[in-house]
């Protein structure tokens, strides 16, 4: 049969919308297959091929030689196989060419509308297979218009949506404005893929410094770590692998202007940058400046650290609203926990009477067991007679002596556990909303060992390779 418009839709489809002859080609043909299932007869084994130089589709059947039929749509007798073919054997199984199929109107509108579906998801996979490999990467496009207060952003071949959570306060786009984006995420969904974009993830401020700071660009400086308060303030901590190049110095740019160009972007946002360091302590007194630090008392097993400071740095240190902080936890990745040293005299003191209350016990030796970590009778009564040998410096039948007293005591209920406090002995807390540390290479580093894509978009992905796509 022949279909003089076959030849001209495949052309049109891939000048149009870019859309490879092998995919339309294979579309045709999986269309004419169902038709002629439905036409023929479901049970039947059919092929479809498409004659690129008669510009038709030629339908097989596929029927095995028997002696005897008792179906016809998939067996053919012995006799009539020998007139299509004089080598045909019983057991064999034989292709008849369907020369005159006589496909009614609605098999053709049928056959088209499998065709135009299998093209538009086509469309959808290449779509998907070019913008997911950009996932990470900044995007430009113009603003179109607004649906239920997400902006949708035409990046030229596809549509992507700038989610209202993803828009930095105060920003109003109008239709046609410019937009840059991070490319956060696509997702393949029933409406074919969808292109998530977002201008408050920390990974948007860093790609910025990418574009601006060319030695961020080819490895000399590295971006180890971001936080933001989108359209308020943010930190970027960075390090240089060569020595006689000051990585802080190299973003901020000639009079600042790379620096400048960030913050113009991301809508006047403060930003702060600071060196980074391996040293937990010394990374995190650069996060929480401009403010002073006193002490730095890690817990590496809880991930937190309770950072002393002197009363005048207090404010400083916790920042407006509490914001310096915050951005200092999701920078460095650990719960911070802000101390005036007031406070901490205070409750140095507290601990210190609680621990008097046992019977012999001196004030030098529980200023001694405080300065150890121990502030109550209740850790106190944890700790073994080794232990307090070691602190204390006495013998070990005097710490046994003094652990039968302490247990023997809270049992009975003579002692306070702990030392009642008259205020916070925390004036500030963060606990970071996310860490914010981001290791070169950790995206690959997750991914290896395990597939990257999933298990659909592997599927696309295989069959996108058939097709030779790119």
């Amino acid at each position: 049969m022949n279909f003089s418009e076959l030849g001209r839709v495949i052309e049109a489809l891939g000048k149009d919308r870019g859309i490879e002859r092998a995919v339309v080609i294979r579309a045709i043909e999986q269309a004419f297959l169902v038709t002629a299932r439905k036409k023929f007869g479901i049970q039947g084994e059919y092929e479809t091929k498409y004659n690129d130089k008669g510009d038709d589709i030629e339908i097989f059947q596929y029927k095995n030689v028997v002696d005897s039929v008792r179906d016809p749509i998939v067996e053919i007798s012995i006799n009539e196989a020998k007139n299509l073919d004089a080598d045909a054997e019983v057991g064999d199984q034989l292709g008849i060419k369907i020369e005159n199929p006589n496909f009614t109107r609605v098999d053709v509108q049928t056959a088209k509308q499998i065709i135009l579906q299998k093209v538009r998801d086509a469309e959808r996979e290449i779509l998907f297979a070019e913008f997911k490999h950009r996932e990470g990467e900044i995007v430009a496009g113009i603003a179109r218009r607004y649906e239920r207060g997400n902006v949708i952003v035409d990046l030229g071949k596809s549509d992507a949506i700038l989610p209202r959570r993803e828009i930095i306060p105060g920003e109003n786009f109008k239709t046609g404005d410019r937009i840059q984006a991070y490319l956060s995420e696509v997702v393949m969904t029933n409406r074919g893929p969808e292109i998530r974009l977002s201008r408050t993830s920390p990974l948007f401020l860093v790609k910025l410094f990418e574009m601006e700071v060319p030695e961020i660009q080819d490895g000399t400086i590295e971006v180890k770590s971001a936080a933001r308060e989108p359209g308020q303030r943010a930190k970027i901590a960075v390090a240089s692998v060569d020595r006689e190049i000051d990585p802080v110095g190299a973003c901020v740019g000639m009079k600042g202007s790379r620096v400048q160009n960030v913050v113009n972007e991301l809508q006047g946002e403060k930003i702060d940058i600071v060196r980074y360091a391996d040293d937990v302590s010394s990374f995190a007194r650069a996060a929480l400046s401009p403010a002073e630090i006193t002490n730095i008392m890690i817990d590496q097993e809880e991930n937190s650290m309770d950072v002393v400071v002197e009363d005048g740095q207090l404010s400083l240190a916790i920042g407006r609203r509490g914001q310096n902080v915050r951005l200092a936890a999701m920078l460095t990745g650990f719960k911070i926990n802000i101390i005036s040293k007031t406070k901490l005299q205070e409750k140095i003191k507290l601990a210190v009477e609680n621990l008097m209350q046992v019977p012999g016990m001196i004030e030098p030796k529980a200023q001694m067991l405080v300065q150890r970590g121990v502030m109550s009778i209740a850790d106190l009564s944890d700790l073994s007679a080794e232990d307090i040998t070691r602190m204390l410096k006495i013998s070990e039948q005097e710490s046994e002596t003094l652990v039968s007293q302490v247990k023997a005591a809270v049992n009975d209920g003579t002692l306070t556990l702990t030392a009642s406090e008259t205020a916070d002995f925390i004036s500030a807390s963060a606990i970071p909303a996310y860490k914010g540390t981001i290791e070169k290479g950790s995206k690959d580093a997750a991914l290896s060992g395990q597939d990257k894509f999933s298990e659909a978009e592997k599927r696309l992905r295989e069959e996108l390779a058939a097709f030779k796509l790119k």
